[in-house]
């Protein structure tokens, strides 16, 4: 009877929600974490989602969302039972972070999302005209979010730079949301 105890317990994968503006690079950095290799992406029409095994034991299952304008209004249908929310920035795009930062908001005050962590990952840092993630604290004015955990994290989809670490944020933010 005592060997059976020793089962592991499975918990629930934790659904992770990836949305972002068009071209950011939500699916060419999932399927950087998924097959480690950059793949050619098209725009997504709807949704891809992949389950990782993100540490021993520890699976999410990532949506990654269309990010075209006539897509956003879809958005909301995603968010319930969201345990983390990744928001994808394109950090050389200049002329779409006010529509960004106006998407982050409207997300982050839906019902659905009331107390849930959310990690920002500034995308393209390989490029030179990229914004630092001090500038994007800024700009995305996320000292506004202290009802909730959040962190910031600088990658590049297509070195793969920043993507460990990015794996690292969602871990603490899962703890967050398990232990508030």
């Amino acid at each position: 009877m005592g060997a059976q105890n020793s089962k592991p317990v499975h918990k629930k994968q934790s659904r992770v929600v990836m949305l972002g503006l068009d071209f950011s690079g939500k699916s060419t950095i999932l399927y950087k974490l998924k097959m480690n290799q950059t793949v050619e992406t098209f725009p997504t029409v709807g949704f891809n989602v992949e389950s990782l095994e993100i540490a021993r034991n520890v699976f999410i299952t990532v949506w990654d969302v269309g990010g075209q304008d006539k897509l956003r209004s879809n958005w909301k249908e995603y968010l319930e039972d969201t345990d983390i929310l990744i928001f994808v920035v394109d950090s050389s795009d200049k002329f779409k972070i006010q529509e960004a930062t106006a998407e982050l908001l409207t997300i982050l005050n839906n019902e659905n999302m009331t107390g849930v962590p959310f990690l920002i990952l500034a995308n393209k840092q390989d490029l030179p005209q990229a914004l630092s993630t001090k500038e994007l604290v800024n700009i995305l004015k996320l000292e506004n979010y202290d009802d909730r955990a959040w962190e910031i994290q600088a990658c590049s989809a297509y070195t793969g730079e920043g993507l460990s670490e990015m794996v690292h944020s969602v871990l603490r933010l899962l703890k967050k949301a398990r232990d508030p």
